[in-house]
């Protein structure tokens, strides 16, 4: 193999500055739902824990669990795609069932559809609470609940946005570039950042009642 065919096709083990530019961003970001958190246990603080109580009663937690193993999945399936980037291979090179041979493309396909099904999980379970009588207004727990899980829901919604719009760039692009093997990665902070966001969220609202 010559000194060209090497470089060529070296795995990226330095970011760039978009990289960093977007560790600096997410850690921006990590401020944002810090203040979310201190909103949540601030107002239970202050509303006491009596109407807690009685808001986390409705709550399925059974299938939040189930939604939530779903997204944190997401975040494996993504991270073997970045596997799949850092190894130039933006398609599978053999039969779709055989998952060894995916590339970057189906990996990101596969984040994409159970992020999507995250996100469908929740629509779903805000219009059963809302039939149950738990909405935006109806007290202060409604409201910190859904200003929380609302906003890391249109995070998610970004992710998926941004692996559509890889994922479209790849199909389209003639050969796979170091710029979008990076740009993959990237994506990639961003899904595990929301996914561990929503862990700590997931443990704070539904499993400390």
């Amino acid at each position: 193999m010559t000194s060209t065919s090497v470089s060529a096709h070296h795995k990226i083990t330095r970011p760039n500055m978009v990289a960093v530019g977007t560790i600096v961003w997410l850690s921006s970001e990590l401020m944002f739902f810090a203040a979310l958190f201190a909103m949540y246990f601030t107002t239970r603080a202050v509303q006491g824990p009596k109407i807690w109580l009685q808001s986390t009663e409705i709550l399925n937690i059974p299938f939040a669990a189930i939604n939530t193993t779903v997204l944190v999945l997401s975040s494996v399936t993504c991270q073997f795609g970045v596997f799949a980037a850092e190894r130039y291979q933006a398609r599978r090179t053999a039969s779709l069932i055989n998952v060894k041979y995916w590339g970057m493309r189906e990996w990101f396909a596969m984040t994409f559809l159970m992020g999507g099904f995250f996100i469908a999980g929740q629509i779903y379970e805000y219009a059963s609470l809302v039939t149950e009588g738990l909405a935006l207004s109806t007290n202060a727990y409604g409201s910190v609940f859904y200003i929380a899980t609302g906003f890391h829901g249109l995070h998610v919604t970004g992710g998926l946005i941004a692996f559509l719009i890889v994922m479209v760039r790849i199909a389209k692009a003639r050969r796979f570039t170091q710029g979008q093997a990076t740009t993959a990665i990237v994506v990639s902070y961003y899904w595990h950042f929301v996914d561990v966001v929503w862990i700590a969220l997931f443990a704070s609202i539904y499993l400390i009642k």
